[in-house]
């Protein structure tokens, strides 16, 4: 089973719209004043409050700069901060790692694409968009929600565009602009191009959109455990929403995560099976040791770890700082799993956890090892007779 965030994208997405997004489908307000709270010392400040669109309700959530207002339609004064400034801004924010792996990615996202707009280096160039407090508020806000709700990934189908055009910093631009056509074309994110008069598709929000997404299609079929609606700032005669759905897949899975490995012949075994504590902790699905031979005959171990993409680039910067590795692989991996249930079994000595796992027609029962191992101290059993009946039990429910 997996649980996925879905980006409905049939009226845009702006970065501030993906925040309250996330805040309407329950993810911790608290961990986000925390991430902002250093920010109010530069002026950042915001509310959250509930609001309607053409009637549909949600949640705005509303960053306000000091002497900085932002009409519908309109857009923020931005500073002139360039990459470095911003990364410097995350290194100091309070978050987890995943979250600040997540709004670095972002932000390099829509950075490029902003310098392949201007024709200039990545290094080189001061961005209005990304250097701004609100465009920090809005990546960071996003960030730290999605990693708040533990989720296995994220769909995005297709975003929906407006036409025309919109005035910014630069001047009066065609909609799609630029640095959003950029990254759509970087990350093959699908636009749909509409009738309505603006920019229903922001950089910041598209790169939200290409940071977080592991997946372009939707489980057929799912269950929507949560709907969450966040709500732009500007009326284009339409809801102006965007719909985040957390979406559960019940069913045998085909799908694909990626293998995250590395080759080790000088860590020492300790150094190892902590680097594997760290990566479980950052929400690897599995990691393991393979035996190999590294040159000159050396006897080494590959440690591959499988996660879903979100989670690949706060896996590979743990290898480099947990290990002794020079190089980290990184590759996609077709899966197919069992669907899968707790059930409990009923054993002479005490009711026993264990899962069903059904799929391609075959059917097995596992117990689960730890409630083994408490029922057999509880009954003054050793484990393997403990082991036997509760293999016993599964038998028969297999039956």
């Amino acid at each position: 089973m997996s649980r996925l965030l879905y980006l409905d994208g049939a009226c845009g997405i702006s970065g501030d719209m993906a925040v309250a997004a996330l805040l309407d489908l329950g993810a911790d307000r608290a961990k986000l004043d925390a991430a902002l709270a250093p920010l109010a010392r530069e002026g950042l400040a915001y509310a959250v409050s509930r609001k309607t669109s053409h009637g549909l309700a949600g949640c705005d959530f509303d960053v306000r700069l000091p002497g900085r207002p932002h009409p519908a339609g309109g857009h923020h004064h931005h500073e002139h901060r360039n990459l470095a400034d911003v990364a410097h801004v995350l290194a100091h924010l309070p978050m987890s790692e995943g979250a600040r792996t997540l709004a670095e990615r972002a932000f390099r996202i829509v950075a490029e694409a902003e310098a392949k707009a201007h024709g200039r280096p990545v290094e080189d160039i001061h961005f209005h968009e990304v250097g701004a407090l609100d465009s920090i508020a809005d990546i960071v806000g996003a960030a730290v929600l999605f990693d708040d709700l533990r989720l296995d990934g994220c769909v995005v189908t297709r975003l929906c565009e407006g036409s025309g055009t919109v005035t910014c910093a630069h001047g009066e631009l065609p909609v799609p602009v630029p640095a959003t056509l950029n990254v759509a074309q970087a990350h093959a994110i699908a636009l749909e191009l509409t009738a309505v008069r603006g920019e229903r598709v922001t950089p910041t929000g598209i790169a939200l959109a290409a940071a977080l997404r592991t997946h372009t299609a939707l489980p057929a079929p799912f269950v929507v455990e949560r709907v969450g609606v966040g709500l732009g700032k500007r009326d284009f005669g339409a809801p102006n929403a965007l719909r985040a759905l957390i979406i559960r897949d019940d069913g045998p899975g085909e799908g694909q995560i990626v293998a995250v490995e590395a080759n080790l012949d000088d860590c020492t075994g300790e150094v190892m099976a902590a680097a594997a504590e760290r990566l479980l902790a950052l929400g690897a699905r599995d990691v393991c040791f393979v035996p190999c031979l590294m040159k000159k005959g050396r006897p080494a171990y590959i440690l591959k770890a499988l996660a879903d993409a979100p989670r690949v680039p706060a896996l590979t910067q743990a290898l480099f700082r947990e290990t002794t590795t020079i190089g980290v692989r990184t590759y996609p991996v077709a899966r197919t799993v069992m669907a899968r249930r707790p059930v409990t079994l009923a054993t002479p000595i005490g009711d026993i956890a264990a899962k069903r796992c059904e799929g391609a027609g075959v059917v097995r029962v596992y117990p689960e090892c730890d409630s083994v191992r408490a029922a057999a101290q509880a009954a003054g059993l050793p484990l393997p007779e403990a082991f036997a009946l509760a293999q016993a039990a599964a038998r028969e429910h297999h039956d």
